[in-house]
């Protein structure tokens, strides 16, 4: 139980600090808009600015993307907390917290968010590893949620 609470709050950090070296990287090397073929027809990089959600939705509503991460911070934490014991659960919310931290640091600091990885093959949004931490942990605590259930 010891390990597993000092290495939450590790692997947060280090999902952020990953989110970071990635999104600096992309401004240092990437002229806005740019693109660079990483596997045709697959993945692409390209260096967008992003003050909405995906799609651009809700563009330049700053103060609700906001509220709404500090809602989320302040849920994920809790229920963190409440279900240390539940691997799934922590995992997943541990991902949750990462990424939203990670997109947060950029909305405060910069007013967009950086994104860079394109898919090619499909009409997808441009996202960042923040957004992948996001998806995969509601994934992640989805199939703990599925998983207590049928245990029960």
């Amino acid at each position: 139980m010891k390990l597993k609470k000092i290495g939450l709050p590790i692997l947060i950090i280090l999902g952020i600090v990953i989110d970071q070296i990635v999104k600096i990287a992309v401004v240092n090397h990437f002229a806005l808009s740019q693109q660079k073929v990483v596997l045709k027809g697959v993945l692409s990089l390209t260096k967008l600015h992003n003050n909405g959600a995906a799609w651009s939705l809700l563009e330049g509503q700053q103060w609700f993307f906001t509220i709404t991460t500090i809602v989320v911070l302040v849920a994920a934490t809790w229920f963190l907390i409440k279900n240390l014991h539940k691997n799934w659960y922590a995992f997943g919310l541990t991902l949750i917290i990462s990424g939203a931290l990670g997109n947060f640091i950029d909305r405060v600091r910069q007013g967009y968010v950086v994104d860079m990885f394109q898919l090619d093959f499909i009409n997808f949004p441009i996202f960042n590893v923040a957004d992948m931490f996001l998806s995969i942990g509601f994934v992640i605590l989805f199939i703990g949620i599925l998983t207590e259930k049928d245990e029960d």
